[in-house]
């Protein structure tokens, strides 16, 4: 999923970003896919629903303190996929734990890097 190119370079170059923290990363991408797969269910796909989706998904994060920049792209891949509630684990939540997972390895292999700063 394209989104996760973007991941990878907040945790991997510039792990130290609030951006780019465990909580907002699976926050994030889990909040802003459950955001736009609501208003796909409800709305459609038309592309003020995916304006829509977008920018409630945005706030959201903001509101939850899980602002995570690639997730805003998660939520206009929902509305322009249109999967099943199924991509909230797969890709959306599996994809971020691999992903957290080789930042937690690879970050912590150099000894001037420490990933994360925090959890929550």
């Amino acid at each position: 999923m394209a989104p996760f190119g973007a991941t990878s370079v907040l945790i991997f170059g510039v792990p130290e970003s609030p951006l780019a923290q465990p909580r907002n990363l699976i926050g994030g991408n889990l909040l802003s896919a459950l955001v736009s797969l609501t208003i796909l269910h409800y709305l459609g796909a038309s592309p003020w629903a995916m304006g829509l989706a977008v920018s409630t998904a945005i706030g959201m994060m903001q509101l939850t303190g899980t602002l995570h920049p690639p997730a805003g792209a998660i939520a206009l891949v929902v509305m322009m996929t249109q999967p099943n509630w199924s991509f909230l684990i797969r890709p959306t939540l599996e994809g971020s734990l691999i992903m957290l997972s080789c930042a937690v390895v690879f970050n912590n292999l150099a000894e001037d890097r420490t990933y994360p700063k925090h959890w929550l």
